[in-house]
């Protein structure tokens, strides 16, 4: 099997709750570092794992992001860092998959189903300065999952007249992954612009 690295720019997690019974919100992490073992001849033998800064949540809204980051939702100060780790564990198609990650959130970790979709493989140049270094393959993924806050403990809540909620129990998470060889990175000296940072 083929490791891959995840490329932190352009790897990123999207959550989004209903507010008011009427409409989404939407959150955004970056800064996902981690790795997949993938070889599209041998789906089933996939696995993946990885971190996400969790500090860095954004929502658009200042005073929003600073709630959500409090110990009422993720409790950044407490638990600064997200975790994930999963396998494929059923092939639905030519690029669709079935996966399940055990996701960690507030130290609470939690099995959680993913609908995965494969979008291919590129070849791009890797430039430093004036001097091209060689020819990075890439891969790309989406993924899609429904998860309870919850079961993480990240269950602030205020009650609307009629029964309702202010954020919804149910969170929409959307994912798009994208990884580079690491055998590349590391022939063309590009691994030191991906390698997950050195814990504090």
């Amino acid at each position: 099997m083929t490791t891959w690295i995840f490329e932190p720019g352009h790897t990123e997690a999207e959550f989004r709750a209903r507010h008011m019974m009427i409409t989404w919100v939407r959150g955004l992490f970056k800064d996902i570092h981690g790795s997949l073992r993938f070889d599209p001849e041998h789906v089933l033998d996939t696995t993946f794992q990885g971190e996400i800064d969790a500090t860095r949540l954004w929502t658009g809204e200042p005073a929003r992001d600073a709630h959500l980051r409090s110990a009422d939702f993720f409790d950044v100060e407490h638990f600064p860092t997200i975790g994930f780790a999963g396998r494929v564990t059923e092939q639905t198609g030519s690029t669709q998959a079935w996966a399940t990650a055990d996701l960690t959130i507030r130290g609470v970790t939690r099995s959680v189903p993913l609908e995965v979709v494969y979008l291919g493989q590129w070849q791009t140049p890797f430039w430093e300065g004036e001097e091209n270094r060689g020819m990075l393959r890439r891969v790309g993924f989406e993924a899609r999952a429904v998860i309870n806050r919850h079961d993480f403990g990240v269950s602030w809540q205020d009650e609307l007249p009629g029964g309702g909620v202010v954020v919804s129990n149910t969170v929409r998470v959307a994912l798009d992954a994208e990884a580079i060889r690491e055998d590349d990175l590391e022939r063309t000296g590009a691994i030191s612009y991906y390698r997950s940072p050195e814990p504090a």
